[in-house]
């Protein structure tokens, strides 16, 4: 089990180092299912966005569609990808069309997840506290996340969000983690790194 959470996944220099530092292929080789979570953008666009990334070869990637979630079953892939967006509408979105357990089953089959923002929290033990954050439009009410981290994440962690952090960190509910745009978190099976720009700590 391979997962790469941070704030900010490939636009930031930081981040997008230490993904490049745990994926023992390149880019161009690996093949991906990306999980669209902005609104308004069309196949294109991501294919475009992902291109940039590095992933040069549009034949290795393939775009979720939750209308067809069955497409994306039981594929022979290598990374699992979701950047920024409303995480309350992504994970309803995939809770709707019943893939949130098949993306923790790839997860598990050691599949590479990178999560930046939305994505990092999608894996955690819950979202609630997210509300600070995003607008919770879709009204949900379940706020499971799939527990593959011990805790929850604050990320694009500054001084604005201090005072939310310190309350969730008090209350001691959860192990929380405070992430910086330059800062990631690696997990490997049960060890769990922090990475500070680009000092580990």
């Amino acid at each position: 089990m391979k997962l790469i959470l941070s704030s900010c996944d490939f636009m930031n220099e930081n981040s997008k180092k230490v993904i490049l530092e745990n994926i023992n292929k390149n880019l161009s080789d690996c093949k991906i299912l990306f999980i669209p979570n902005e609104k308004n953008k069309t196949v294109e666009k991501y294919y475009h966005r992902l291109e940039k990334d590095g992933f040069s070869n549009k034949e290795n990637i393939y775009i979720f569609d939750e209308k067809h979630p069955n497409k994306y079953r039981n594929l022979n892939i290598d990374l699992i990808y979701i950047g920024g967006g409303n995480t309350f509408a992504t994970i309803q979105k995939l809770r709707k069309c019943n893939f949130l357990q098949t993306l923790s089953d790839y997860i598990k089959s050691g599949v590479t997840y990178i999560g930046g923002s939305c994505g990092a929290h999608i894996v955690t033990k819950n979202i609630s506290h997210v509300e600070g954050f995003d607008n919770n439009e879709v009204g949900l009410t379940e706020y499971d996340g799939l527990g593959f981290l011990d805790g929850i994440i604050i990320p694009h962690y500054d001084d604005s969000r201090k005072e939310k952090a310190n309350k969730l960190i008090n209350e001691g509910k959860y192990n929380v983690y405070l992430l910086t745009n330059d800062d990631s978190i690696v997990i490997i099976d049960d060890s769990i790194t922090i990475v500070r720009g680009n000092k580990d700590s």
